[in-house]
């Protein structure tokens, strides 16, 4: 796994698309082998009966949550997180941001209209919209200057959505990619895809590296060439190639939760 800092003269987009004539043949014979492999041990798990209720496997399955936070702080945290998503879709199409926190502000009103997350901000005071400001412009700072130049002929796509039905609906795993760049329809392996962070990198960041490259696998057939993360807290990336055994061991990851969530 390789790590961007600070004080690298790379991008994240060079790490990204890394050097071309590197690049492994793309893997279209993987996908059906991980589908059996997920199939046979959820049914091994759960029975051959539908659930009333599917398992619901995302991305956030993986992530800690046993940091304790008061309401507020995780509030501000996940609006945060909201905005400097709306920023990285603003820098994915070339526009010019001069300021983070109000033009990522009205992107997302634009794309969500009213909801309570956008009531929340509505009834902020002067000081905790200040501080959130403040907050949105650092890390957008980061994103910005860390990110380097995405040429359209990537094809960047950002929020990208995935849902693959598993052992008849019994479990369903759902995934949001930041961003991708890249095709499936190429003879090497070109798709990479970027999940943006807004927290310190930890364990579960490649947990959910590996679940993105496996859904990502599962709905298009074909094995991405790399799977990221970059946290705009630390300015740090990590990046890792996709292989067979790193999608195998994300199948291990979906079946320990869907074995942790029928346990509890």
């Amino acid at each position: 796994m390789s790590s961007l800092l600070d004080a690298s003269p790379l991008s994240v987009m060079d790490v990204l698309r890394g050097e071309r004539t590197l690049r492994p043949l793309a893997n279209d014979s993987a996908a059906a082998g991980l589908r059996a492999m997920l199939e046979d041990s959820i049914y091994e798990l759960l029975g051959p009966d539908l659930l009333e209720e599917s398992v619901i496997v995302r991305a956030s399955s993986f992530r800690e949550t046993t940091m304790e936070t008061d309401s507020a702080s995780s509030s501000l945290a996940r609006v945060r997180g909201v905005l400097i998503n709306q920023l990285l879709r603003l820098l994915s199409v070339g526009l010019h941001v001069e300021d983070a926190f109000s033009e990522s502000l009205l992107a997302w009103r634009a794309e969500v209209g009213s909801n309570e997350v956008t009531a929340f901000v509505d009834q902020l005071d002067d000081d905790d919209r200040a501080r959130l400001s403040t907050d949105v412009t650092a890390h957008g700072v980061t994103l910005t200057r860390s990110l380097g130049m995405l040429s359209s002929r990537w094809l960047p796509r950002t929020s990208l959505r995935a849902y693959q039905r598993l052992a008849g609906g019994n479990v369903v795993l759902r995934d949001v990619v930041d961003l991708m760049v890249g095709t499936t329809v190429s003879d090497e392996a070109s798709v990479a895809l970027l999940d943006v962070t807004t927290s310190p990198l930890g364990e579960t960041n490649e947990m959910v590296m590996r679940y993105h490259a496996l859904v990502q696998t599962l709905r298009t057939g074909v094995v991405p060439l790399r799977s990221a993360t970059f946290s705009t807290s630390t300015g740090e990336l990590w990046a890792i190639d996709v292989d067979d055994e790193l999608l195998r061991r994300s199948v291990d990851d979906v079946l320990s939760v869907v074995e942790r969530t029928r346990a509890a």
